[in-house]
């Protein structure tokens, strides 16, 4: 489990993005990149990361299920995500 910490600043970063994304849009067509380095760091979108929902890690991140590889596989293995199945060949 992510230290909370550091879950509750990655969604401080989403807010900044969202807050600050169409001042940034109007920069970029604008290219008034000295505009751009005026503003906060964590108002750019590379800035934030993606963690999963339920233990907030951040590497080996399933995108269509937005959780991490290992709570994927232990709640795929529980049945507990609809239409995953266990292969084997």
């Amino acid at each position: 489990m992510a230290k909370t910490s550091w879950i509750n600043r990655n969604e401080r970063k989403r807010k900044t993005v969202a807050k600050y994304a169409a001042l940034r849009a109007e920069l970029k067509a604008k290219k008034d990149y000295i505009g751009l380095s005026q503003l906060p760091r964590d108002a750019s979108p590379t800035r934030v990361v993606n963690r999963c929902q339920v233990t907030g890690r951040r590497r080996a991140f399933i995108r269509r299920f937005k959780i991490s590889r290992l709570t994927f596989r232990e709640l795929a293995s529980a049945g507990l995500i609809p239409g995953v199945t266990k292969s084997s060949w």
